[in-house]
């Protein structure tokens, strides 16, 4: 991403996103993406890359839905410090959960990423942590939906 590209895409989600609670909620998931991501790049066993890479694409798919659960937020409950509204403590909360579980399954690929020797049970682990943020983000929309 060129830098003017980088300051427009910023401007627009200031105007989306807000700068506070939302637009971090927001960044914390994609500094997770990106760091699963990564963590891609050292694998050197490829059935092993293959099923991580499935797993990035997945995770990848909920990058929208995140944006879009962030914006409608933003819209409701406009944020542009730290404090959590109480209508949407619950969005927040599972945000904030899903950004620390997406951190968690890029550290379960790293491990295996580290291990020596073929993995047994493959990326299960990672699959497993995967799950979670799945969870997590849907939990968001429906919590979104209910307020």
């Amino acid at each position: 991403m060129g830098f003017f590209t980088a300051a427009r895409q910023g401007r627009k989600d200031d105007a989306e996103l807000g700068k506070g609670l939302w637009r971090r909620a927001h960044d914390r998931f994609h500094r997770g993406l990106d760091r699963y991501h990564q963590v891609l790049e050292g694998v050197e066993d490829e059935q092993l890359y293959g099923e991580l890479v499935e797993i990035a694409n997945q995770l990848a798919g909920l990058s929208g839905r995140v944006r879009e659960i962030c914006v409608e937020a933003q819209r409701r409950s406009p944020s542009e410090g730290l404090d959590i509204p109480h209508a949407l403590s619950g969005v927040h909360r599972s945000l904030s959960k899903a950004g620390n579980s997406l951190a968690a399954t890029a550290e379960a690929a790293a491990m295996l990423r580290l291990a020596v020797g073929p993995v047994p049970v493959g990326a299960a682990s990672v699959w497993r942590r995967a799950e979670t943020v799945f969870e997590q983000v849907a939990d968001a929309e429906r919590l979104l939906s209910e307020s």
